[in-house]
C-alpha cells in the first residue's frame, strides 16, 4: 500500500478524539472507524460486545495465528468533560507548542493511535509471533470491557503470552499497581419524629459508626499495614469518598448510604477486609438497630473490583520493555489499570505508555508530541524484539 495511504499517529489521534466516547456513550462509531482502517490494511480482528450491545471491544491479530507474541492494550472510553473549563473544543484535537490537547489524548487514545499507526508496518513484516491489539470499553467505569475481552480470547484464536498496557506512564515501565475494591453501603433505618429518637432507627447514626470503624482501620493500616517499597503510600489504604442521607432535621433519617474503596498492594486481600467490615456491622451496629425494628440493617453493593498487578522484576518482559523504551528504571503506581485482569488470565503484563497521569482527567488534557514519537519507536522496537521478523 502506498505510504500516502498510511495515516500517522497524530492524524489517527485527531480522528479518535473526535468521537465522544465518554463512558456513558456508545463507542461503536469509533470501533467502526477502526474496523474500516484495519480492513484497508488486510488485518483481521474480532469484536466482543457489552451485554446490551451498545459497546464493543476489538481484538486484532497481526501475524501468524500461533501461541505467544505480544498484546498492546488500550481503552477508548474517556471520563466526562462536564463542569470542566476547556480553552478549546475537547473533542477536536488542538495542537500548539508541542502539545496535543483533547479529551482522551493522554488517557489513552494517544497510545491506541500509535498502535494503529504501526499496524500496517507490522502487517508487512514476516513475524514469527503475532502482535495482538486489544481495544476495550469501560475501563473508566469498571473494566468490564477487558473482562469480556478475556472471556472471548479463546474464540479469537491463540492467546498472547505478554501484554503491554499503554496507560500514561511517561514511557516508564510500571511493574505493579494497587488493586481497587469499591462498594456502596446503605443503612435502612426507621423514620420517626426527632423528639422521640428511641422509637426510630437513625440510619445516619448507623452509617456514622461504620465510617468511624473505617477511619480507624485506615489509621491502623497506615501504622501497622504491610509495606511494599515503590508504592506511594507503601501500604494499602481505604477511605469513604461519598455519603448522603436524611430529609429534614426533625425526621429520624430512614436511609443513609456511602461509597468507599480499598486500594491494596499486591498480596493484601480487599475481599477479606470487606468481610471484616461486614462482621463489624453485623456484630456491633445492627444489634441495636434490630432491637427497635428487625427490618433495619445494612446492604453492601459491590461497585468495582480491580485486581492488582505484580510483574516479577526478573521477568523477561521488563527487560524487553526497558530495551524498547530506553528506560533505565521501573516503577509502581497506586492507580489501577486493566493489567491485573490480563495477568489473572495468564498473560504476563506491564504498564508502559505515552503521556503522564497528571494530565489525565483534567480540563485541557494534553500529551506531548515527543511522547507519541517515543511510543511510535517503542512499538516498533518491541516488535523487533518479541516477534523477531524474518
Amino acid at each position: 500500500m502506498p505510504d500516502e495511504e498510511r495515516l500517522g499517529t497524530t492524524r489517527i489521534l485527531e480522528t479518535l478524539v473526535a468521537f465522544d466516547t465518554t463512558s456513558r456513550n456508545s463507542n461503536l462509531k469509533l470501533i467502526d472507524w477502526v474496523r474500516g482502517y484495519l480492513d484497508r490494511h488486510g488485518i483481521g480482528y474480532r469484536l466482543s460486545h457489552s451485554p446490551d450491545g451498545g459497546k464493543a471491544n476489538l481484538h486484532a491479530i497481526i501475524g501468524p495465528p500461533v501461541e505467544g507474541g505480544l498484546a498492546l492494550s488500550g481503552h477508548v472510553d474517556t471520563v466526562p468533560v462536564d463542569g470542566q473549563r476547556w480553552s478549546s473544543d475537547p473533542f477536536r484535537l488542538h495542537v500548539a507548542d508541542g502539545r496535543l490537547q483533547a479529551r482522551g489524548a493522554a488517557d489513552m487514545k494517544g497510545f491506541v493511535a500509535s498502535c494503529l499507526a504501526a499496524a500496517p508496518e507490522l502487517a508487512a513484516l514476516k513475524l514469527r509471533r503475532p502482535v495482538h491489539l486489544f481495544i476495550s470499553y469501560d475501563e473508566e467505569v469498571d473494566c468490564s470491557g477487558a473482562r469480556v475481552l478475556v472471556d472471548n480470547l479463546d474464540a479469537a484464536g491463540p492467546r498472547p503470552a505478554l501484554c503491554v498496557v499503554g496507560e500514561p506512564s511517561g514511557m516508564m515501565p510500571i511493574i505493579a499497581h494497587k488493586g481497587r475494591l469499591s462498594v456502596r453501603i446503605t443503612a435502612r433505618g426507621r423514620p420517626g419524629h426527632s423528639s422521640q429518637p428511641g422509637r426510630g432507627v437513625n440510619a445516619i447514626h448507623a452509617c456514622g459508626e461504620a465510617v468511624a470503624w473505617i477511619a480507624a482501620e485506615a489509621r491502623r493500616l497506615a501504622r501497622e499495614g504491610r509495606r511494599e517499597a515503590g508504592f506511594e503510600p507503601e501500604h494499602s489504604t481505604l477511605q469513604v469518598g461519598l455519603i448522603e442521607g436524611g430529609a429534614i432535621l426533625n425526621i429520624i433519617p430512614e436511609r443513609c448510604g456511602f461509597e468507599m474503596e480499598w486500594r491494596t498492594i499486591p498480596g493484601d486481600d480487599a475481599g477479606a477486609e470487606l468481610e471484616r467490615l461486614a462482621r463489624h456491622l453485623a456484630e456491633t451496629v445492627e444489634p441495636w438497630m434490630h432491637a427497635v425494628d428487625p427490618d433495619t440493617g445494612f446492604t453492601i453493593e459491590p461497585l468495582h473490583d480491580l485486581p492488582p498487578l505484580a510483574l516479577a522484576p526478573e521477568h523477561k518482559l521488563l527487560d524487553m520493555v526497558k530495551q524498547a523504551s530506553g528506560a533505565n528504571a521501573h516503577g509502581k503506581v497506586s492507580y489501577g489499570t486493566e493489567g491485573g485482569i490480563y495477568q489473572n488470565a495468564g498473560i504476563a503484563s506491564i504498564v508502559c505508555g505515552p503521556g503522564h497521569i497528571a494530565q489525565a482527567h483534567q480540563p485541557d488534557e494534553w500529551i506531548e508530541a515527543e511522547q507519541l514519537e517515543r511510543c511510535d519507536r517503542f512499538i516498533r522496537r518491541l516488535a523487533d524484539q518479541l516477534c523477531q521478523p524474518r
